[in-house]
């Protein structure tokens, strides 16, 4: 069975970046490469984007006063994120999130307006320009839905970003074995998918794009790789080589798996949907992984 998560360690990330090939250990293939700026349709500005220096107040308002940040805080890149940030306290709400945030320099992150600075968010993660689902304002501060963590959130204090229209949506329903894409609230196609096999199941909560990589090798059929935001959520449980990857959406060379547990973490659907989406969908799109959807109300 081929490798299901994006990326793995750092030492082996440059090893690939220089040999220019995908690396195999163990029989697992990743993706040695890292992410893929691209000047396509994902990542192009759209009508919607607007240059913003703050989360505006109201008038009778209050904004926290942030906290000097001290130089020696870590970067939040493609390893996992520092701890010490807090949950996502609607990480299972599937309302899209339609605004997205991206760093126009370097942004001390906060566990809460006004609170302490535990990492600086970056303009880009592996080359790739970094845009973030905006989960919550409060106070002329803005939560952001955390790179490289699972069902965190990271507060900014006003400036230093601008912020995007995000129009798509992706939500992975675990039970029936389901990915939908929604736009603009309305959904427009589904695919059946397979999942994380036991004691590596796909995390559930709100996530997002964080980019795209080429496939490793053949058996992803030749098509891109969305990584997301999110890894897994027991590290341990997948195997050695595949640690400190991250979860992606991608492609298998043949559809025998689908509607089955079958992978390390990532969500695998048709080539034909996966060329769809990576054609349509942007880096920062939303992603929401339930166990299912509420049934719709009974028609009268």
């Amino acid at each position: 069975m081929g490798f299901e998560s994006i990326l793995g360690s750092p030492g082996r990330r440059r090893a690939a970046a220089a040999l220019g090939v995908a690396v195999l250990l163990g029989g697992a293939a990743y993706t040695g490469w890292a992410l893929t700026p691209t000047s396509g349709p994902a990542t192009v500005a759209r009508p919607g984007d607007v240059t913003s220096t703050a989360a505006v107040p109201s008038a009778a308002e209050a904004v926290p006063s942030a906290a000097p940040a001290p130089d020696t805080l870590p970067e939040i890149d493609y390893d996992p994120a520092p701890a010490g940030f807090p949950d996502d306290p609607e990480t299972l709400d599937t309302a899209p999130l339609d605004r997205g945030l991206h760093p126009t320099r370097r942004l001390a992150a906060y566990d809460a307006p006004g609170g302490r600075p535990l990492a600086f968010l970056m303009p880009s993660i592996s080359g790739v320009e970094l845009t973030v689902p905006i989960a919550d304002r409060e106070s002329g501060w803005t939560a952001v839905l955390l790179p490289s963590a699972n069902r965190k959130l990271a507060w900014l204090p006003p400036g230093g970003f601008r912020t995007v229209e995000l129009r798509d949506q992706i939500v992975v329903e675990r039970v029936p074995f389901r990915l939908t894409w929604y736009r603009n609230g309305t959904a427009q196609r589904s695919w059946p998918v397979s999942l994380g096999q036991r004691g590596q199941e796909t995390p559930l909560g709100r996530t997002f794009v964080l980019g795209r990589t080429p496939p490793p090798e053949s058996v992803y059929g030749g098509v891109d790789i969305f990584a997301l935001g999110s890894v897994p959520d027991d590290p341990d449980s997948v195997p050695t080589g595949l640690r400190g990857a991250h979860i992606g959406v991608h492609t298998w060379h043949h559809d025998g798996e689908l509607g089955q547990q079958t992978t390390n973490g990532c969500v695998r659907l048709t080539a034909s949907g996966q060329r769809l989406l990576l054609k349509e969908v942007r880096p920062g799109t939303p992603v929401v992984v339930v166990d299912e959807l509420p049934a719709p109300p009974p028609t009268a």
